[in-house]
Formats: C-alpha cells, structure tokens, sequence
C-alpha cells in the first residue's frame, strides 16, 4: 500500500490511522465501538465497474414525492378501493385495509425506498447489498415488465371513450347506434319489473340482462362497451381480428409515455406536476357534483357502514392486504428506483409518511366521490346500491359513464372523467416504464449511459411493449388482459416477493445494521416499528395471506359468468411462477457455483457487495462525523480511515479473484 503520510486522531474512544493510500479492495464497517474494541462489518467493493459513471437526480424534493404519489395513487384508489370497501362489509373493511397497512404496506413501501436512496441503484443493483436475494430484482423487474405491457391497455380503453365523448350526445346514451342490438333499452328505471328476473343476481344492473317474457334488455352502456369498445369475442380461444381504433389508442398513448421519459428522471419529475394534481381538482369537482344528486347520501352510508360478520372471513383479510400491496406499488422495483434517483442524504423517513397518508387519503377520497354517484344511480334504477357496483374496470367504463348520461351537460362531465382516469394511469405507466429502464440501465450501465443509447433503448422497449400489447386490444382480448391482470402483477406474485424483501434486509443483511444505515443517511434513528414490522409481522401477515389465496382459490371468471379454460389458467399460473421462481432459483444457483465449503459460501453470497459509486456516495457522510475530510473515496487525494482487526477471514462477493485472510489490515469507517 502506497503511502503519503500517517497522522493518528482519537475517534469515538479509539485510535483511527489517516492514511492516504491506493484504493483498498474490501472495506470493513464498524457496527459498534466500546473504547478500543472494534467490531468489524465486512463488505466488498466491485472493482469490475472502472470509472464511476455519474447518476442522474432528481431536481428537487418535490419532484420525487410527486412520482412516488403519481404511480401509488392510481386507478386502484378510484375503482378497485371503493369496491373491495362495498364488496367486504362497508365500513368494517377499513379494519383490516389500516392494520395491513401498518403492518406490511407502509414498512415495506419505506424499506424500498431507503435501499434505493441508499445503495443509489435501481430494482436489480439494490439487492447486492444480499447477493444471495438478487433474485429479489429479477423478480420484481419481470413483473413490472408485465405489468407495463397490461397497465397501459386501461388507457388506450378511455382514450376510445375520450375520443366519443367529444360530441353533442354521448354515444351510450342512445340505442340509436350501428351497433346497438334490438335488445338494447335507454333505462332501466323505466321498466316494469314484473315477470321480470336478473340473469344474475350477483351481478350489477349495468352489466345484468334482464329477463322479461320473451327478451332479453341490455343497458346502452354495457352495449356500447362490449359491441363498440371492445367488441368482444366469445372466450380468450376466440382471439379474432385487431380493434384498429384501440389499437391506435394504444399507440398514442405509447408515445406519450415515451416522449415524458425519454430524458430521465428530471424531465419526468416535471411532467408529474400536472399528471399527479389535476386529478384531485377533477375528484374535488365530481364529488362536489355528486353529492348535490338525489341519493348521494344511501351512497355514502353504504360505503361507510359496516359490516362486521365481514371480519371472520378470510376473503376480507386477503383483499385487504392485496389491495395495501397494489395501492403502494410494493414489489415492482418501482420505489427502489425512485429513491435511488434521490441524494444520499435526503430524509426519506418523512417523505414516506407524507406520500403514505396521502395515498391512503386519496383512496377514501375517491370512495366518497364514487360512491356518491352510485347511491343517484341506484336510485335512478330503483334497485339496491349493491346491484349497481362493477368490480374492476367495469366500474370506471360501465357504471360512471352511465352516471354521467344522467347528468346535466353530460359530455362535459364524461370528458373530465376520462381524462382524470388518463391522468391517473399516465404517471402510474412513467413511473412503471422508468423502473425497468433504470434497472436496464444500471445492468449495463457503461453501455445504455453512453450518448443517445438511453433514448434508443427506451424507443425500442416502447415498441415491444406495444407489439406485444396488440394481442389485447383483439376481439378477445379482454380476457387476455384479465389473465395478466390476475396472474403476472397479483397479490400472489407481490406478497411472495415482499416476504423476501424482508428477510433479506431484516434476516441476512441484518435489520439493526440497516437501521445504521438509515440514520447515516437522514441523521437520526426511525421507529423501532418499522424494524419490528420487517423482522416478525410483515413476514407473518404476507406468509398467511398467501396461503389463504392458495387455500380458497377459484378459476378465473371474467363478468362472474365466463370460466377460464384450464390452458388459460395454466399460462396465467405461468405468469405468475416466472416471477416467483427467480428468488428461489437465483439462491439456489448462486449457491451451486460459488467455491469453497457451504460456510464459506454462505459468508460469500451474505456478504454485500457495494459499487464505488456508492462508496463515493456515502464516504463524505461518514467523515463528517469523525474528520474534516470529505473527500471522495476513489479520488487521487483520497483518504482512508484503516484499523487493524486482527486474525479474521475475508471473502470477496463482487466476484473478484482475490480472497483476504489471516492477519490483515482493513478499513474501518465509523458510524457512530
């Protein structure tokens, strides 16, 4: 080791040399320090990536609270919340929605974003900080692959309804249409239901067939739905022709998304300014409206009231917690990205709490909104509120486009729907592209940083995704996009995913010492329930959520009527193992080729593996607190603090040739 000069300073109890020295290979961190004793935390450092290459950042705090609220606060909290809230007992569902959130969404959703902030890589670099769970970012990268090819699907359906709405009268207010079928009926209120029976009493009216003598009613709305939207083949076996005018939605929407990101992350921040509060104005302006129309208020009691038989269900109970994992976009590498666009030493902790409530805020928000409206159109139709609710996106594209054929100036209410529900999805669709583009990028990173490579990367993804995309915009391609609804981003995929993540912070890497780790960047200690959360409840509460789903699972239905056939289930199932398979596998592989005995081994694959870009990082930081020095790690003038540590036996897991041991001198940065 070259040496400069040796200087000697009493640091927390104990003597540090000061050596300013060529670039050491392992760096060990102390974990604690009681007067001249050192207890030593090894880690390696990847010599493979050469000169480090600069990272972008967001452009201000603000920039990066508004996309982690613009991809967590999606369609989920508009549709899928206020159903589940019905679907389970009212008001008693918010019981098991807040003690899952608590106790899983929130802590992982925080420990996701802090290993991105602190290891300053995407969905796949984050998880060398355990080499043995890098699987974890395989498998959260092959979701949001999928889910960024289905998502998306959602907008091209209401830029087709956006485009309708621009006219004088709504095209499903009328059976006046070409594709209106003699069936069709403008009302359902204005019927007599004598000798009458619903098709299906599980069903909503706007999705029902009423049965009357002879015939058959259909809703306008439903008709123009599945005739003109969708035109909608009879079973995913029938996949028949393209929907051109979706398929150009699709292609719209494609370019948009493209042209918000192309630039990375600082661009992005700017356009969720707008994508991510425009919604709450529209929000703001329907319920408003809503609740000025007869029968808000049954609407609102029946979100609100509860039902607590509910509870000694189990379906609650998994609903509840699919729904805190969806809503927070846990599991898709997404918030690892995110945060690790942001500066070392930025307070996470509180921005976690601030995007938290008001993603949670936002989903009753919605609820009041929506169900607002319901409680009119049960009305209206003369039946109860639980006969007018759709699960899913039926309740955005049959239910409220119904609604808004009721009201006054209904074009203009469609219109500010619609494109409320294109925002919501825009920055959730950034958000979920960004993701995988930035795990790309930090997988090759000398090769995708380099030039216009990002933007032609980006380009070329944008059109496979939409290639792939196509086959959902088909006559059969609803029960195409159910199946990827369903199987590839479930609560299946998301909770097996998220009982890893904490073993491998909480287990392997340790949960204390991620909890230094934490208060090195943001200054001071979190709540001890987070790492409470992480170690024991959030293992156990995904674990017996997941054997629930596995216990009471059912075969797919689309419209609780059309039963997958078992090849169809089986290539959804496959959709969901092909995430679900690469923690396991990865493990067990990494195992396999690593040299040396099991314990040997194991230390390898459990040791963390830190670029020097993080180590340039996080270097300045740890000397402030000891020194005055705060020079970059890996820069010609650097400075090293080095202990000796005695007998001990190094291993290299960034799989470097060389193996330290035996009496050695490393490198202690202090942390305390």
């Amino acid at each position: 080791m070259a040496t400069d000069y040796v200087s000697k300073q009493p640091v927390s109890g104990f003597e540090v040399n000061t050596t300013r020295s060529t670039v050491p290979t392992n760096v060990s961190m102390p974990e604690e320090m009681h007067g001249n004793d050192l207890e030593m935390k090894t880690m390696a450092i990847d010599e493979s990536d050469g000169e480090p290459i600069k990272r972008e950042q967001w452009g201000g705090k603000a920039d990066f609270i508004l996309s982690c609220i613009g991809f967590a606060v999606g369609l989920g909290n508009v549709w899928r919340f206020p159903y589940l809230c019905y679907k389970n007992g009212g008001g008693a569902f918010l019981i098991p929605y807040f003690i899952c959130l608590i106790a899983g969404g929130v802590p992982v959703f925080f420990l996701e974003i802090a290993l991105g902030q602190f290891m300053g890589e995407g969905g796949l670099g984050v998880w060398k900080i355990c080499p043995l769970f890098q699987g974890i970012g395989v498998a959260t990268t092959v979701i949001v692959f999928l889910l960024n090819i289905y998502y998306i699907i959602i907008l091209a359906w209401d830029v087709y309804y956006l485009a309708e709405s621009f006219t004088s009268v709504l095209p499903w207010s009328t059976c006046n249409n070409t594709w209106n079928s003699k069936m069709c009926t403008v009302s359902f209120a204005a019927q007599n239901y004598t000798n009458c029976s619903f098709s299906n009493e599980s069903a909503s009216v706007a999705e029902n067939y009423l049965e009357c003598g002879n015939y058959t009613k259909v809703d306008p709305v439903v008709e123009f739905w599945e005739r003109r939207i969708l035109q909608i083949s009879d079973g995913v076996d029938d996949v028949g022709g393209v929907v051109w005018q979706l398929a150009l939605s699709l292609l719209i929407v494609w370019l948009v998304v493209y042209f918000c990101i192309w630039k990375g992350v600082r661009w992005t921040g700017k356009v969720v300014w707008v994508t991510a509060t425009f919604p709450y104005l529209v929000i703001t302006i329907l319920l408003v409206r809503g609740l000025t129309l007869d029968g808000a208020q049954d609407g609102i009691i029946f979100y609100l009231k509860p039902d607590f038989a509910k509870l000694a269900t189990s379906q609650v109970w998994i609903d509840a917690g699919t729904q805190i994992f969806f809503s927070y976009a846990i599991a898709l590498g997404a918030m690892t990205a995110l945060g690790s666009y942001n500066k070392f030493n930025n307070d996470c902790y509180k921005d976690c709490i601030i995007i938290a409530v008001v993603n949670s805020a936002t989903s009753l928000y919605a609820g009041f909104a929506i169900f607002s409206v319901l409680g009119f159109m049960a009305q209206e139709q003369g039946v109860d509120i639980d006969k007018v609710v759709a699960s899913g996106p039926g309740l955005a594209f049959i239910a409220y486009p119904k609604a808004v054929t009721q009201m006054p100036i209904a074009p203009l209410w469609a219109c500010l729907f619609f494109i409320m529900i294109v925002f919501l999805g825009l920055d959730s669709q950034f958000v979920g592209v960004e993701a995988f583009v930035t795990a790309m990028l930090d997988l090759f990173p000398k090769f995708l940083r380099k030039g216009y490579n990002r933007e032609i990367f980006i380009a070329v993804y944008c059109f496979v995704s939409f290639l792939i995309g196509l086959v959902m915009v088909t006559n059969g391609g609803m029960y195409v996009f159910q199946l990827f609804d369903y199987y590839s981003a479930s609560g299946m995929a998301l909770l097996w995913v998220c009982f890893f993540e904490c073993v491998a912070v909480a287990w392997i890497y340790g949960g204390a010492r991620f909890y230094d780790d934490i208060e090195s960047m943001i200054g001071y200690r979190v709540n001890l329930w987070l790492r409470i959360c992480w170690t024991v409840l959030t293992p156990i509460m995904t674990v017996g959520i997941l054997l629930f789903s596995f216990i009471t699972f059912e075969p797919l239905k689309y419209n609780k009527t059309y039963v997958y056939p078992s090849g169809a289930q089986g290539a959804g199932m496959c959709m969901a193992f092909a995430s679900m398979i690469c923690i396991p596998m990865y493990a067990i592989i990494k195992l396999i080729i690593t040299p040396g005995s099991f314990r040997e081994r194991w230390v390898l694959v459990t040791t963390p593996c830190f670029t020097k870009e993080f180590v340039n990082r996080r270097l300045p930081t740890e000397l402030s607190m000891i020194s005055e020095v705060k020079q970059p790690l890996f820069s010609p003038n650097n400075h090293v603090l080095s202990a000796n540590i005695g007998q001990g036996h190094e291993m290299d897991s960034c799989n470097n040739s060389h193996l330290y041991q035996g009496k050695t001198k490393t490198y202690g940065i202090p942390q305390n």
